[in-house]
């Protein structure tokens, strides 16, 4: 199952589930441009991790790290499938990153990496958009990172059955592709993230974990289209502006 969180014609927030292009809720189905599509979750937070595809730690002349590398965004970040997102203004180098989320479904710490399955609701697409001009001058990464609407993500929460271990992570620019490799290739695997990550902080339900992007980052430009495709959960899709 592919579960949607969307507001009804009626203004109600609800939980249903994605058919194609039919949203079903309790024996009512919609179709997908009669409801608005919401965040798949509302997390407490999002733990992403860095450089986790060598590729990418390649095309940022960066050392693969010797474990994984850890940071937040607050839940301010979080943007929808079909939203338009502004970006930091002045910045000129704002980044695209695809990326695998995990979806965490129940409170969980100090979980071993045999038993991560067990903590895993599914798994959705998200873009985790990056303010280079920031990043690079600030140890934190908040003004990199953190800014309101940088971590689109949806437009599901697959459940694990549906995706496949070496499932593709794609980004797509105006139509034309930009980063394309496949979840096997991740340094440190997602169990081993949840195992790493459990070990520092408790995880709640609805909280996600953004694994890392492949090599093939570039700077959005105004009034891009963007899609963030991961294999077996769907295509999240976003725009984004230049103030």
């Amino acid at each position: 199952m592919r579960h949607v969180r969307f507001r009804d014609p009626a203004g109600a927030v609800r939980n249903g589930e994605w058919d194609g292009d039919q949203v079903r809720f309790c024996g009512e189905t919609y179709g997908r441009d009669e409801v608005e599509i919401l965040a798949p979750t509302e997390p407490n937070k999002i733990v992403c991790i860095g450089l986790n595809y060598a590729a990418h730690a390649a095309e940022t002349d960066s050392d693969v790290p010797d474990r994984p590398m850890l940071f937040l965004k607050p839940p301010n970040t979080v943007a929808a499938h079909g939203d338009t997102v502004t970006l930091p203004a002045g910045k000129e180098e704002v980044d695209w990153e695809a990326e695998l989320g995990v979806v965490v479904g129940e409170q969980c710490r100090h979980v071993a990496a045999e038993n991560a399955a067990d903590v895993i609701a599914g798994y959705t697409c998200v873009c985790d958009i990056s303010n280079r001009d920031d990043q690079r001058v600030e140890q934190n990464w908040v003004r990199g990172k953190a800014f309101d609407g940088a971590a689109p993500m949806g437009p599901v929460v697959a459940d694990p059955e549906h995706v496949p271990d070496d499932a593709t992570v794609v980004s797509r620019i105006n139509g034309e592709t930009r980063q394309r490799s496949d979840v096997s290739d991740l340094i440190f695997s997602v169990p081993e993230l949840i195992e790493e990550i459990t070990q520092y902080m408790t995880l709640e339900p609805g909280d996600v974990i953004s694994t890392g992007t492949p090599s093939g980052i570039g700077s959005f430009d105004d009034g891009d289209h963007c899609e963030i495709e991961v294999e077996g959960v769907g295509v999240l899709e976003f725009d984004v502006r230049k103030p």
